[in-house]
């Protein structure tokens, strides 16, 4: 006879929904990365920054989560 302790018994429950994508402007870009506009923008045409979406002739926003892993990339890479 075996005993299921409470860990093998239970139900894996569906993983919690991410929160919704955030859009980030450039001052708040500039204050989580640390560069200059002209650092971000130099980057971006290199292909080393994540690339900002325009929402009309002036306004640019990046996707929060591609800077996230931006940041986690280059803090991997200087470990």
């Amino acid at each position: 006879m075996s005993h299921a302790t409470p860990d093998e018994t239970h139900t894996p429950q569906p993983p919690e929904p991410a929160p919704p994508a955030r859009l980030l402007r450039l001052p708040e870009v500039i204050a989580r990365v640390g560069l200059r506009r002209s650092a971000i923008y130099q980057r971006m045409s290199e292909g080393r920054f994540p690339r900002s979406r325009s929402l009309g002739p002036k306004c640019a926003v990046w996707v929060e989560a591609e800077i996230d892993e931006w940041i986690r990339a280059v803090s991997r890479i200087q470990n």
